[in-house]
């Protein structure tokens, strides 16, 4: 099937309020403009190198969503033009892109990463830590960050009650903070989870935001 057409096909799965990333890591800026023409218009990146050198070349109206392990140092590179940082895994972290959007004169919305995967591989806070970092007051100073809502991964397994529980488990920490934290901020209202091989389980748990990549674009050409 085609980029366009898998597109068209995964937005009619979609409920409403739920959105689509297209996630573009390493195929080229043709497979973007192949994917723009048939409407879509966020995209999500895991390098920095790779997503300000494909920035440039697309158009103006695409919203670049970084989606993987931010280093700190490379912070400054996408905050002019970054719409969304969904793998906020550290205070540090979180401070530094306060620190860059400042300069940057730009408030930069953010999602809280939350470790929900049986693998210590994968980035994120615990439950227990992202709860203490929000009843702290520690991110009372951070006037050009804003916390839009939850990002999690779940476990690369072909067990889907495993993926579902850990999902329900993010779809929980969510409603948590809301009530506790965000009750009075509408904008934290995201939770991004799910991707091609779980993104239809994700969606039955409460995702607003799937990042798909090979169901669309195919297998990656890797460098």
């Amino acid at each position: 099937m085609s980029v366009s057409k898998t597109i068209h096909s995964i937005n009619r799965e979609l409920p409403t309020g739920t959105r689509l990333v297209a996630v573009s890591k390493f195929h080229p800026v043709d497979a973007i403009l192949e994917a723009y023409q048939a409407g879509q218009r966020i995209f999500g990146e895991n390098w920095v190198q790779e997503l300000c050198e494909k920035q440039p070349l697309c158009p103006d109206d695409i919203e670049w969503h970084f989606i993987g392990h931010l280093q700190t140092n490379k912070i400054k590179q996408i905050v002019p033009f970054v719409s969304l940082i969904h793998g906020v895994d550290s205070l540090k972290l979180l401070k530094g892109i306060n620190k860059e959007a400042e300069k940057a004169g730009r408030v930069i919305p953010c999602l809280l990463q939350i470790h929900i995967a049986q693998e210590e591989s994968k980035f994120g806070f615990s439950v227990d830590e992202c709860r203490n970092i929000l009843s702290g007051g520690h991110l009372k100073d951070l006037k050009f960050v804003r916390i839009c809502g939850l990002m999690g991964m779940a476990t690369l397994t072909e067990d889907t009650t495993q993926i579902r529980s850990e999902f329900r488990y993010l779809k929980n920490a969510f409603d948590e903070f809301k009530k506790n934290f965000f009750m009075d901020e509408p904008d934290f209202c995201e939770l991004s989870m799910g991707m091609s091989d779980d993104y239809r389980i994700a969606i039955e748990e409460g995702s607003t935001m799937v990042r798909i990549g090979s169901a669309i674009f195919g297998a990656r050409v890797y460098k």
